[in-house]
């Protein structure tokens, strides 16, 4: 079957995918905990209102059994593991009340508990859903090409190299390349851009965005289980299982702290009872102690406002890679910017070809050359040399010995001689934002190409941004020279600017400031920056395609190809520790009121578990402030 492309049809409306949301009874603990609430509404009529034992006991045994068999199974393993869960600390709080006829008050704290447990497990599942569902926008299937024949295929079998046909509102199959056709993009799902992108020969594209208008071919760059969609998931996933250093210290102090309030639990009880006072009374106020001293509020305060930014900013095409990452960009007091690919677009022009006098060559000539020895780079300003060539429809000539040497140039033999292509150093000719190209045959000076890389039309608003979020104006460290770094400075309203760095320059510059006391983020293009990402206190990369560089050193990756994104995720980062504290603050200060209360005063039981668990749930729910759609401040 043919498959030549057919005109573009008329731009149908964009579907946005749904975003996938748990059911809350699809959660086990939710399941348990309403079962051991209508258990005990029921009974608690019947209770209150004088009915035989018979016919409430067993329906709060019910309550006592669904909402408390799981957490009191986990306190058991842990007690096992020589560690004290203070899940199990409210379970002996409720048997313990049960024990001395308070029945009720210990039914309403099994169930109050099992309540908080499920909108905690929610929360959970919420946060990891509004990334984990990407995967169900990858479709299953795709339409490979070969030869003139069409084939479905399972995306899993594709390979890189593969020729893919998308028909409008298809979703892609796989990260690859237009190669032919061209077509708007839905791509919100992994970019968060508001609008569908419009895609030509040469445009990457990526695994489950969705084909709105024409239809394209795309050559596979990317094995599936490699693609940007797979990646977010399997980062968040990561993320979720780290515990930021706030936690980790909270977690330590837990089990000390945990063994003291039994031991002052022990006091309370036994000193009254050592000193006359009545046993219900002893026991009572003794459980009452255990459960508002219990550090329910305390544990939940750090993870829920890192593990809802984590999951705000991957939807808006940030990757941060854990916890950990997502608190160190919030302690960032000053920030260093790389030029190439980050303040700058990274995709240079050939904007001027200038002959030398006397050597025989023209501007076709010349371009026809060092596009013939650059064919086999990678390099950005090979292909852009190599583009421009194809622009002007010259003919490129086989190269043979080709050989690169990075910040040196290629060399390569065409039509026999030798061609070579390097930087020009600036007192050669290179001047403002140009880079100076030379090109020899021969050892003998043919003349030099210009070529300009284009400043993001967001790098001004993004360098004002982190002023504003740092209090410093970021430093731009680059391997370009001086007069190419300077027009890029000023046009961002940055003064302090160190050109012509290796990359083990850029990372002595970074530490410079690390001993000076400051915490830098090192913003780069995940490639040449790599050792300044890792050697930064907080690195993000910008990767549109999420290179495999970025991400083993970044601590986040900005997919979307907007710089703006960068202070956004510091400020969102700045917001989720602010939250951390509150909910500390807050924790704390209802155990303080509370304990208090129960040693000086009488606490009733149900209030303390009012209070304990009301505390809880309150800051459980302070932490996912940060899910809503307005938490992502982008300006």
């Amino acid at each position: 079957m043919s498959t030549t492309l057919a005109p573009a049809p008329v731009p149908a409306p964009v579907r946005r995918a749904p975003r996938r949301r748990t059911r809350v009874l699809a959660l086990p603990e939710a399941r348990w905990a309403l079962v051991s609430l209508v258990a005990f509404l029921a009974a608690l009529p019947l209770d209150v209102g004088g009915a035989p034992a018979w016919t409430y006991g067993p329906l709060y045994a019910l309550a006592y059994a669904a909402g408390g068999w799981e957490p009191a199974l986990e306190g058991l393993r842990a007690l096992r593991e020589k560690t004290l869960d203070v899940d199990l600390l409210m379970i002996v709080a409720a048997l313990g009340a049960a024990a001395i006829g308070q029945v009720l008050d210990g039914g309403l704290l099994i169930v109050i508990f099992a309540t908080s447990g499920a909108l905690e497990a929610l929360a959970t599942a919420r946060t990891a859903d509004s990334v984990r569902g990407l995967l169900d926008l990858a479709p299953t299937t795709a339409t490979r090409l070969a030869g003139d024949r069409e084939e479905t295929v399972p995306t899993a079998d594709l390979a890189v190299g593969d020729l893919l046909l998308v028909r409008p509102g298809e979703r892609i199959g796989a990260d690859g390349t237009v190669t032919d056709g061209a077509g708007e993009v839905d791509q919100a799902t992994i970019t968060g851009e508001s609008l569908p992108v419009l895609k030509r020969p040469g445009d990457d594209v990526f695994a489950g965005t969705l084909n709105g208008t024409g239809a394209l071919r795309v050559r596979v760059g990317r094995d599936p289980a490699d693609s940007v969609i797979a990646r977010i998931v399997t980062l968040v996933e990561e993320a979720s299982r780290t515990k930021a250093p706030t936690q980790l210290f909270i977690e330590k102090i837990e089990q000390r702290y945990s063994v003291g309030v039994v031991v002052a639990t022990l006091a309370v009880f036994g000193i009254p009872l050592a000193l006359g006072a009545d046993l219900t009374d002893a026991l009572l106020r003794a459980m009452t102690f255990m459960i508002v001293a219990s550090p329910c509020a305390v544990v939940l305060a750090t993870m829920p406002p890192l593990l809802s930014a984590i999951a705000n900013a991957g939807r808006h095409g940030v990757l941060v890679k854990s916890a950990v990452a997502m608190e160190r960009l919030g302690e960032i007091d000053t920030a260093a910017l790389d030029k190439t690919g980050t303040l700058t677009e990274g995709t240079p022009e050939v904007t001027a070809v200038r002959p030398s006098p006397g050597r025989g060559v023209d501007e076709d000539a010349l371009l026809a050359l060092a596009a013939a020895a650059e064919h086999p780079s990678e390099h950005p300003l090979a292909r852009a040399i190599v583009a421009a060539a194809r622009a002007r429809h010259l003919t490129i000539a086989p190269a043979a010995d080709f050989t690169a040497a990075p910040g040196r140039g290629v060399t390569a033999l065409v039509d026999g001689r030798t061609v070579h292509v390097g930087r020009a150093d600036p007192a050669e000719g290179a001047a403002g934002a140009e880079t100076t190209v030379r090109v020899t045959r021969d050892g003998t000076l043919l003349g030099t190409l210009a070529l300009t890389d284009r400043l993001r039309a967001d790098a001004a608003r993004a360098t004002a941004r982190l002023t504003a979020l740092t209090g410093t104006a970021p430093t731009l460290l680059t391997g370009d020279h001086a007069a190419a770094a300077a027009p890029v400075a000023d046009a961002t309203g940055i003064t302090d600017v160190r050109a012509a760095l290796l990359p083990e320059d850029k990372v002595e510059a970074v530490r410079e400031r690390e001993r000076a006391g400051r915490k830098v983020l090192f913003v780069g293009d995940g490639v040449n920056d790599a050792p300044a990402l890792a050697a930064a206190h907080a690195g993000v990369a910008m990767g549109r395609a999420g290179s495999d560089l970025a991400l083993e050193t970044a601590d986040a990756v900005v997919v979307r190809d907007e710089l703006t994104a960068v202070p956004a995720v510091v400020d969102l980062s700045r917001r989720a520790r602010r939250l951390v504290v509150q909910n500390l603050a807050v924790a704390g200060a209802f155990i303080t009121v509370l304990v208090l209360w129960d040693l000086i005063g009488h606490l009733p039981l149900p209030l303390g578990v009012a209070g304990h668990e009301g505390s809880t749930v309150l800051v459980g729910l302070n932490g996912l402030r940060l899910l809503r759609e307005s938490a992502w401040r982008p300006e």
